[in-house]
């Protein structure tokens, strides 16, 4: 027994040896795994350009030992925006416990305790690895951080109160995943919400943007309420509040009011429950008491097992294809009835289409919504994207004690959209008529096109080549002479004496102002006693002043055409005056004749005897041809031609060439006429 007794001991020791080695490589394995990347890090929401991160537990103390470790990137091409929402490690020194930002080709940090930390980081690439390693310590939350692309220059964390921005409007970029992050709202989406809620989330619980997506928020600030009334919406419970300050509401798209159902003709549903009260009467459930806007029981589905073998439904017809942005929903809203559905999904579809069920934008399966806790309070859920059909189906997933409904749609009408075929081709063919139009006018514009200053075949001749566009014209009120022809129709020119060939036209010019020298007509500001060595004598025509007649030709008033001697209107600069030996010589009147002004010439008189209170006519045999003279194509008519039907103006000598011939056929202008033609 003593040797056996000795021989024990050995025996134990050795297996006490092999306990605590057994023990030793137990543990190694348990401390190896506490260390491995991505232990450490909590809530982690990521899309397309942006996301939250938190280490674990936030923001409650971070654990011992652990290491998070996560690479997150923006499409490529941009640059990738880190903002810090918090950050509390316990390290002073950053030996065990840090927060390090790596890329391809730099560090930013490693960051921990009471140290200065950037509250926003701007990197030169579209990714980067966040490691948050922890050691032994006390306390700490450890991290929260949002990211997004340099499209978002807003970007703000999801620990962003309406309280930290003095603006009354403004707008900022939320990231993905601030919907399960801690933090209070209060007040609704009709009211606004009390200014120390969190921005991000509020937006989500107002359905302005979407918790997997994240996105632009347009928020105006107003004076506070008395108290705000929180509800459930979109998975984020708002709670009661008091009076504040300050309020904020959202901007949204517009697209928010109710649509308005038929309860007889637009609800249905795959079942309804029906029931004998106490007194024997028979209660019924039915499809269109599913109003919420109407008093008294929901609809409520026959059956309420759990276990059901095909889905129950409520459906609603609204007639037309119509944009439905959210649902608002309520169980059977009687206190002695405690039924309503805790989460459902939805379908749809359009004429002659097959039942869709509404997916998620991220994971791409069925979505399933959050429905109510009570049988009492509505809840709104919102469609980011919205639906766009005719037909809808409430489908519900879980439920209390029965399935029972009462529900609202939110949306609105559908723009009409332009189709493009139908429209491109009229424009089409509109924009070819009208390019046709224009090159028809063109054409024929360039057609008649002409020179003013002669007839087709005086324009092919040397005179008149250098001659191709007429000088503006500003016609004066006081000096026209006016023409009546067969069909009433009044002529008015503004003419200028030039020493010109008898069948030159007289050229036309736009000055503004001119002397009235030489007018048929009285002048105005020409007074009865004015005299003086250059005035002229007498009448300005070369007849003999009779008794009685007055100094001045007044209008002729034959009504059948007349030929009146061209009017003579000079420059203010050019104070010269006409010879008193040398007046007009008018051709008498040719009744059937018409005149032509761009012919160049005027018809000769009818015959002898045509002389009409003193003018003389010129004494001429009439031509055999009724018609115009026409200038001769081949050579100039000079200045001292004489012609014996036409008597040309005869010039004071001390009048000087005012306007000369062209080269080859006029003579140049001198400075002065220049001046009166520009």
């Amino acid at each position: 027994m003593g040797a056996g007794a000795c021989g024990g001991r050995p025996l134990a020791g050795a297996a006490s040896y092999g306990l605590l080695a057994l023990l030793l490589v137990v543990s190694a394995p348990l401390g190896l795994q506490a260390a491995e990347p991505g232990d450490g890090c909590g809530h982690f929401v990521t899309y397309q350009d942006s996301g939250t991160m938190t280490s674990k537990n936030y923001p409650g103390t971070y654990p011992n030992h652990t290491v998070c470790e996560k690479t997150i990137s923006v499409p490529k091409g941009k640059r990738l925006i880190l903002r810090l929402g918090d950050l509390d490690i316990e390290s002073q020194t950053c030996a065990s416990d840090y927060l390090l930002f790596t890329s391809s080709s730099h560090q930013y940090g490693p960051y921990c305790g009471s140290m200065t930390v950037p509250k926003e980081l701007l990197l030169n690439t579209s990714e980067v690895t966040v490691r948050f390693e922890s050691g032994s310590h006390i306390s700490g939350r450890g991290f929260l951080l949002t990211y997004a692309s340099s499209d978002h220059p807003d970007l703000i964390t999801c620990l962003e109160r309406a309280n930290h921005y003095m603006k009354t409007e403004y707008s900022k970029f939320c990231p993905a995943g601030c919907r399960d992050i801690a933090g209070d709202i209060s007040g609704n989406v009709v009211d606004g919400y009390r200014d120390t809620s969190l921005l991000c989330k509020a937006a989500i619980h107002a359905g302005i943007i979407a918790d997997e997506l994240g996105g632009q928020i347009s928020v105006h600030q107003r004076k506070g309420l008395s108290r705000y009334e929180g509800i459930l919406a979109n998975g984020v419970l708002s709670r009661d509040g008091s009076l504040s300050d300050k309020r904020f509401l959202f901007t949204s798209n517009g697209c928010t009011r109710s649509l308005s159902l038929e309860p007889d003709r637009q609800i249905r549903a795959s079942s309804s429950w029906q029931w004998v009260n106490e007194t024997g009467g028979q209660v019924h459930w039915s499809p269109g008491q599913a109003r919420l806007q109407d008093q008294g029981p929901s609809w409520a589905s026959a059956d309420s097992s759990k276990n059901h073998k095909q889905r129950e439904w409520l459906e609603i017809d609204l007639g037309e294809k119509k944009k439905i942005t959210g649902i608002r929903t309520a169980g059977s809203t009687q206190s002695n009835f405690n039924f309503y559905v805790k989460s459902f999904v939805m379908s749809f579809k359009n004429n002659n289409s097959k039942w869709r069920t509404y997916k998620g934008i991220v994971n791409n399966g069925e979505k399933v919504f959050q429905g109510n806790s009570n049988f009492r309070d509505p809840v709104r859920n919102n469609f980011i994207p919205p639906i766009v059909a005719r037909y809808v189906r409430v489908v519900p997933q879980t439920w209390h004690q029965r399935i029972a409904l009462k529900v609202e749609l939110i949306g609105c009408q559908i723009t009409q959209g332009i189709n493009v075929t139908t429209v491109a081709l009229p424009l089409a063919l509109l924009a070819l008529l009208v390019a046709g139009m224009g090159l028809f006018a063109a054409l024929r514009k360039r057609k008649k096109k002409g020179s003013p200053y002669g007839s087709a075949k005086a324009q092919k001749t040397d005179c008149w080549k250098q001659i191709k566009y007429p000088f503006a014209r500003h016609q004066s009120a006081e000096f026209t002479i006016s023409y009546d022809n067969e069909k009433e129709m009044t002529q008015k020119l503004d003419l200028i004496t030039s020493d010109m060939a008898d069948y030159q036209q007289p050229l036309m010019i736009g000055t503004g102002t001119v002397t009235r020298k030489g007018s048929t007509f009285r002048p105005m500001d020409t007074e009865a006693g004015e005299a003086g060595p250059s005035a002229e004598a007498g009448s300005h025509y070369d007849r003999p002043l009779p008794a009685g007649r007055h100094e001045y030709a007044l209008p002729l008033t034959n009504p059948e055409p007349e030929y009146a001697t061209p009017i003579v209107e000079r420059h203010l600069a050019r104070a010269h005056t006409f010879s008193a030996q040398s007046g007009y010589r008018v051709p008498g009147l040719r009744p059937a004749h018409k005149h032509s002004l761009s012919s160049g010439s005027f018809s000769p008189a009818a015959g002898a005897g045509a002389m009409s209170a003193g003018y003389q006519m010129p004494q001429s045999p009439a031509p055999a041809d009724p018609g115009y003279d026409k200038p001769k194509a081949s050579s100039c008519v000079t200045a001292d031609r004489a012609d014996a039907n036409y008597q040309k103006p005869q010039l004071h000598p001390t009048t000087g060439d005012a306007y000369s011939t062209p080269r080859d056929c006029l003579r140049p202008l001198n400075q002065t006429a220049m001046t009166a033609l520009l």
